[in-house]
């Protein structure tokens, strides 16, 4: 049975998608990079127009398996998800997609061939029940949060609509531009970047902002003190205060610590934009005892601890 009014309702199905021209192949369109936002921007505009809403399902991950370009896809609205097999079933999705695409790419016509699979059941074959369907992908919950390429594929999105109008009305507002910057590491040109230096271990350092190289290697190594990291942090980031650490532990418990870790750290970097700078982050792992992952991020370290 699904679940009652008092649960999410959430389930997953995976998007099968083809170009029935030869000469326009949709993983080889995902993969050039500078084509990738432009088919991510269509995957996005069509799935917001079968459900109504920027928010109605979200893309998980998008695969590339010639032919095919896969889309997982969650919903967490039994409503959304309801909106979204009748546009599927009535051919709606796939016109506006092909819409999308040929706008997005400025191309020729998109023909398109669509399958929708929740686990092993070839939804296309009981779209007219669609109880069955709601509930084959309710059955399949999502086995990822979303990729790190989503995400930045959204930043950008987002960057770049505030200004349009979709299709049907889908209110710009779920588009508006969050204070963080886009993407979330701050440019690098030295006239933005803080002047100032700092001093760890009797030498100085520029306060220059957080890169993803320091991110990464963070969330590598934190374990788990990233939560007592968060709440030093937290002292002067509104974005870290309570729930939110806790909230981290609890979403991304089965993701494990270098997720939780790598998360904190992305809330502090989009809400405190440049002033995410190096010299908060090495006097938060110092004040918790992690003068060895401090070493590593100011590279005080030989690179081969941390191939």
């Amino acid at each position: 049975k699904m679940a009652g009014s008092s649960t999410p309702w959430i389930g997953s199905a995976y998007l099968f998608l083809q170009s029935t021209c030869k000469t326009i192949v949709l993983p080889s369109l995902y993969e050039s990079s500078q084509k990738k936002p432009s088919v991510f921007k269509a995957l996005k505009l069509a799935l917001a127009d079968s459900t109504g809403s920027m928010n109605g399902v979200d893309m998980l991950k998008v695969h590339c398996s010639h032919p095919h370009l896969i889309v997982q896809l969650k919903f967490c609205k039994q409503e959304n998800c309801r909106r979204f097999l009748q546009s599927y079933r009535e051919g709606a999705l796939q016109k506006s997609l092909q819409n999308h695409l040929q706008l997005s790419l400025a191309m020729a016509p998109v023909p398109l061939e669509m399958e929708l699979k929740a686990g092993r059941e070839h939804l296309d074959n009981m779209l007219k029940d669609e109880e069955r369907c709601l509930e084959c992908i309710y059955r399949e919950k999502p086995d990822r949060l979303r990729d790190e390429e989503i995400m930045e594929l959204e930043e950008h999105l987002k960057s770049l609509t505030i200004h349009h109008s979709i299709n049907n009305n889908v209110a710009i507002k779920d588009y508006a531009p969050q204070k963080s910057p886009s993407p979330p590491y701050p440019s690098q040109d030295s006239s933005l970047l803080p002047q100032a230096t700092f001093s760890f271990q009797g030498q100085q350092f520029d306060n220059r902002t957080i890169t993803l190289d320091d991110h990464q290697k963070f969330a590598k190594l934190v374990s788990k003190k990233w939560k007592q990291v968060g709440r030093t942090l937290q002292r002067s980031c509104r974005a870290l205060r309570d729930p939110v650490i806790d909230n981290l532990a609890l979403e991304y418990d089965r993701e494990g610590l270098y997720e939780q870790a790598y998360q904190l750290l992305l809330r502090f970097i989009q809400s405190e934009g440049k002033k995410a700078t190096i010299a908060r982050l090495i006097a938060a792992l110092e004040e918790n005892g992690l003068v060895s992952v401090a070493e590593e991020l100011l590279g005080l370290h030989s690179n081969e601890d941390c191939s």
